[in-house]
C-alpha cells in the first residue's frame, strides 16, 4: 500500500484519502461526512482559491477549454440535482458564478476563511455588474 511505502502512519494516510475524497465542493457537501479540522481547512482553502481573481480567470479558462461560450442570457442558471449533471453541464461560464462561486462563501468553516470569503464574495458580485453593465453596452 502506497501509505505504507512512503512511511505515513496509516491512521494519518486514512485521515489524507478522507480530506482527498472530500475536499471537492460537491464532496464537501455530501451528507454524512465527518469533517475534520484538517478537512475544514483544506475545503476552506480550495473554496477561496476558486472566489478570487484567480478563481474568475480560472472558471473562463475551464469553459473555454470545455468549448462553452462566456455568456448567453437565453440559459439561466440552474440548481443541480446531482454531482453527475453538475460535472456534465455546458452551460455559460458566467452561469458557474450563480451556480457555485456565489454560494461558497456561506460554506466556509473558519474564521478566517470566512473574513476572506466576505472580501472575494463582494468582488465577485462586483464582477458580475461589471460585467452585466458591458454586456448591456453600459460603459
Amino acid at each position: 500500500m502506497l501509505i505504507l511505502q512512503t512511511g505515513i502512519k496509516e491512521k494519518h494516510g486514512e485521515r489524507i484519502l478522507d480530506i482527498i475524497r472530500n475536499i471537492s465542493y460537491n464532496g464537501g457537501f455530501s451528507k454524512g461526512v465527518k469533517l475534520s479540522q484538517e478537512l475544514k481547512i483544506a475545503q476552506d482553502a480550495d473554496r477561496l482559491d476558486a472566489m478570487g481573481a484567480i478563481g474568475v480567470a480560472r472558471t473562463f479558462h475551464y469553459g473555454g477549454y470545455k468549448g462553452r461560450k462566456i455568456y448567453d442570457p437565453r440559459v439561466k442558471p440552474v440548481k443541480y440535482l446531482s454531482e453527475k449533471e453538475y460535472r456534465e453541464s455546458g452551460a455559460p461560464s458566467i452561469n458557474h458564478f450563480s451556480e457555485k462561486l456565489l454560494k461558497l462563501r456561506k460554506g466556509m468553516h473558519t474564521k478566517t476563511a470566512k473574513a476572506m470569503a466576505r472580501k472575494r464574495h463582494a468582488f465577485l458580485v462586483e464582477y458580475l455588474r461589471q460585467f452585466k453593465r458591458e454586456i448591456k453596452g453600459k460603459i
